[in-house]
């Protein structure tokens, strides 16, 4: 096995943007590798398969296609079409925080429209402007995740240092759209034991209720172990692991998260190499408000890259972070795997310079005639938390592009100002450019 790091992803050096834009372009040049279920059969909605003792469940994503008559109306048409008909669409956003200045407003707007319900209540409160403008990104994708950095562990609602949501709003992030929670996170214990616990217990209800899945808890005292998450997007099958540096209080004895430790996600990335098609690694690590990621994380991103991992998306700097594209050669197969640093915060109350941009990624895979899963280039769109008082009188994450035409929407116009100057700063300083590539 080698492995070689390419500057084909990462940021610009000293020297400039140009030739990073130059290598970003190489890189989103179509690539494959071998399907690692190839030929697995994916008629049926939902597969269990045995995972150390316990089983994992698949999730077909909403737009599936399997009837026969969308197969024969695709297969009328031209080749192109078909492939096109084919591809996943898979989302990926930062950090989705809640703060006590959100949670405080987000009451207030509740009682602004009418709401008479008290503010221990999980139902009191309005996050409706929280994700409006991105909402359509969310639910048009076959399977959209967002890094869920809270505890539901129950009234009073808290947030930094110790997090604690109403119920509400994770159910407000899968009304928009979000179809995977990843749990894994330094703020899962925030509560202790009980609080993670009932996360984990709310998260359950909510995969019967609504269907959406979670990852990242791990209910030791029934016998569970660190396992990927399964899901299914037009006939592929894709492995999730989500696992974190650390904690910021302590785990129990029959709850625990998953962990960055080798020896913890080694089993997890060979199972996942075994049944699926995709490996898509999640990682919480890195510095926290570095736009460079450590030489900590390109080492665990080698690691990955080198155990099975096709692509790795990282969260917890608050900020965006480079990215970057790993060679490896596994099995006499030589693939490029992109590593996207960190995504930044989806949305939250912090204020701390270039803490209010984020990354919403966009991936598409197909499966190709000869059974590959095919990655294609990777989208990058710029997002931006405005605060209350600056665009609404909420909390409110818009798409930095789509909202530079709109200064005059601003109720603070210097806000739009930092808007604009953050994102060009950022954009610099990660040489993360969030133009399309031309297909033809």
């Amino acid at each position: 096995m080698t492995t070689k790091r390419e500057n084909t992803c990462s940021g610009p050096r000293p020297r400039g943007v140009s030739a990073f834009i130059a290598g970003l372009l190489a890189c989103a040049a179509l690539t494959s590798w071998p399907s690692h279920a190839a030929g697995k059969s994916v008629t049926a909605e939902t597969d269990d398969i045995p995972r150390n003792g316990s089983s994992a469940r698949i999730l077909t994503a909403k737009t599936a296609i399997n009837d026969d008559r969308t197969l024969r109306r695709m297969l009328a048409k031209d080749p192109d079409v078909l492939n096109r008909a084919d591809t996943a669409t898979l989302v990926f956003t930062g950090d989705m925080m809640l703060h006590a200045a959100q949670i405080k407003a987000a009451h207030a707007r509740y009682r602004s429209l009418g709401g008479k319900e008290t503010a221990d209540s999980h139902r009191a409160y309005d996050f409706s402007l929280f994700l409006k403008e991105i909402r359509g990104t969310l639910e048009s994708a076959d399977i959209a995740v967002a890094n869920m950095e809270f505890t539901l562990g129950g009234a009073p609602f808290t947030g930094y240092p110790a997090f604690s949501a109403p119920d509400s709003y994770p159910e407000y992030a899968a009304e928009c759209g979000i179809d995977i929670f990843l749990a894994a996170n330094n703020h899962i214990c925030d509560k202790g034991p009980e609080g993670m616990a009932r996360t984990r217990d709310r998260y359950r209800e909510m995969e019967r209720e609504r269907g959406i899945r979670f990852t990242g808890i791990i209910d030791v005292g029934k016998g569970e172990t660190a396992a990927p998450l399964y899901v299914r997007a037009k006939g592929l099958r894709i492995a999730i692991l989500n696992f974190t540096y650390g904690t910021n209080a302590p785990e129990g004895r029959k709850i625990k998260t998953a962990r960055l430790r080798r020896e913890e996600m080694k089993p997890c990335l060979e199972a996942a190499v075994r049944e699926a098609d995709l490996v898509i690694a999640l990682p919480h690590w890195g510095t926290e408000y570095s736009l460079r990621h450590s030489v900590s994380q390109e080492a665990d991103a080698m690691w990955l890259a080198e155990n099975g991992a096709d692509i790795i998306i990282g969260t917890h700097p608050h900020v965006v972070q480079d990215c970057d594209s790993l060679s490896v050669s596994r099995n006499g197969t030589d693939k490029k795997v992109p590593v996207i640093y960190s995504l930044g915060n989806l949305i939250s109350n912090m204020s701390a310079v270039n803490t209010r941009i984020g990354l919403i990624l966009t991936l598409k895979v197909r499966r190709s005639p000869d059974g590959r899963a095919e990655l294609l280039a990777p989208e990058f769109d710029f997002t931006w938390c405005a605060l209350p008082g600056r665009l609404s009188d909420s909390h409110q994450t818009v798409p930095v592009k789509d909202f530079l035409g709109r200064k005059d929407e601003w109720e603070l116009p210097s806000d739009w100002l930092n808007m604009k100057g953050t994102y060009e700063r950022v954009k610099r300083e990660t040489g993360i450019t969030d133009e399309r590539q031309d297909r033809g």
